[in-house]
């Protein structure tokens, strides 16, 4: 077994977290738990081995092997690990992970949280669990080959470069700067995973996010336009004809939502704005 199909979209249920102990009085363990997911992230060398499938064990790797598998463990002396046992429920999209990966730089982010939820276990299982499936979701998305159906590490790091700036000016180059690669290396990369240019990606989060605050909030739409970096009004009504098929005010509308800016919106009562600024940015 080399790799094995993961659920995130519901929580997992934990049923044990720990530090596991092992080598002290055999190197070789056999077994296997008949309902729950096994979770380990490991502090030493050795091996895992699961049908003809051998895995190197080392520090910093974590493996996930499913319910009901017959696991080998073969330790060089006493052996840390810190562990899970959980179950995960079907449904939604099933992501792909290997059984055994090197959770490199990540591997200090992940202990923190494994360890939290081992503390937290006894007396908050809910905190627990929250713990667990953050680190299960980081472990979804640690950097593997391709063809696993996960996003390439340059394009998720773009993407969450936007995410963290939608209210600032972006521009291609910029982002390209903050991952490390050339703006044409990213935007085929870009356009190769997600279909879309990298201006087209972050016009259409930073209408996505301006739906929201359209919709769920009483934020003037001069506030909603700005948190979204589009600080020209008239460039924020096209933007959101062009995005969303409606005006500011009428998406506010739609989802019964009054706000103090109604005024501020170029097609509500306040007549035309100068048209927008230009700029090289998205």
């Amino acid at each position: 077994m080399r790799s094995t199909t993961l659920f995130l979209d519901a929580a997992p249920t934990v049923v044990g977290a720990g530090i596991g102990v092992h080598g002290v009085s055999t190197a070789h363990d056999v077994f296997r738990l008949p309902d729950l997911w096994q979770l380990h992230l490991y502090h030493y060398e050795g091996a895992l081995i699961i049908g003809p499938s051998v895995h190197p064990i080392r520090p910093g790797h974590v493996s996930l092997v499913p319910p009901d598998t017959e696991v080998h463990f073969h330790y060089r002396g006493r052996s840390e690990h810190l562990y899970v046992h959980l179950r995960l429920r079907e449904g939604g999209a099933g992501r792909v992970v290997p059984v055994m990966q090197d959770a490199a730089q990540e591997s200090t982010r992940l202990a923190d949280l494994l360890r939290h939820a081992v503390t937290a276990m006894p007396t908050s299982p809910a905190r627990a669990t929250a713990e667990v499936w953050a680190a299960l979701w980081r472990i979804a998305e640690l950097p593997s080959g391709e063809g696993d159906g996960r996003r390439h590490p340059y394009v998720a790091a773009a993407q969450a470069h936007v995410e963290e700036h939608l209210a600032g000016p972006l521009s291609v180059p910029d982002v390209a700067r903050a991952v490390g690669i050339s703006h044409t290396h990213l935007t085929r990369l870009f356009r190769a995973e997600t279909g879309l240019t990298v201006v087209s990606y972050i016009r259409r989060r930073r209408l996505q996010r301006a739906r929201h605050l359209l919709s769920s909030s009483t934020l003037s739409v001069t506030a909603v336009a700005a948190a979204v970096g589009i600080a020209d009004l008239q460039a924020f009504n096209k933007a959101c004809r062009r995005e969303l098929g409606a005006s500011p005010r009428d998406v506010r509308a739609a989802a019964g939502r009054t706000g103090p800016g109604a005024e501020d919106s170029p097609d509500g009562p306040g007549g035309s704005l100068p048209a927008p600024r230009r700029s090289g940015c998205a």
